[in-house]
């Protein structure tokens, strides 16, 4: 017996829900255009950790020849999220 296809629809499934883990708080800051609570060093950290764990990843299965799609997702769906918080964060008031 093979964990491959178990171990896939796991990884599909942590990337779908950390993926969209920050919808919530995204779409309040939204609807209210209020960011005031967002702390600058919790969305910078979170920011930064998203990108270099991206990097780190795609170069990592560059070199092993290897693609793992729900990181990818994961990674660069929260990235877009944490910008649009960064955005929100500086603009609205």
């Amino acid at each position: 017996m093979t964990f491959e296809p178990i171990n896939e629809i796991i990884g599909w499934a942590g990337g779908v829900v950390l993926s969209i883990c920050a919808v919530p708080q995204v779409y309040r800051t939204w609807k209210t255009k209020r960011a005031g609570d967002l702390s600058w060093g919790f969305l910078l950290l979170w920011f930064f950790g998203e990108i270099f764990t991206f990097f780190y990843i795609i170069a990592s299965d560059i070199l092993n020849n290897l693609v793992h799609w729900p990181l990818y997702l994961n990674y660069f769906f929260n990235t877009l999220l944490v910008i649009y918080l960064i955005y929100a964060k500086k603009n609205y008031r």
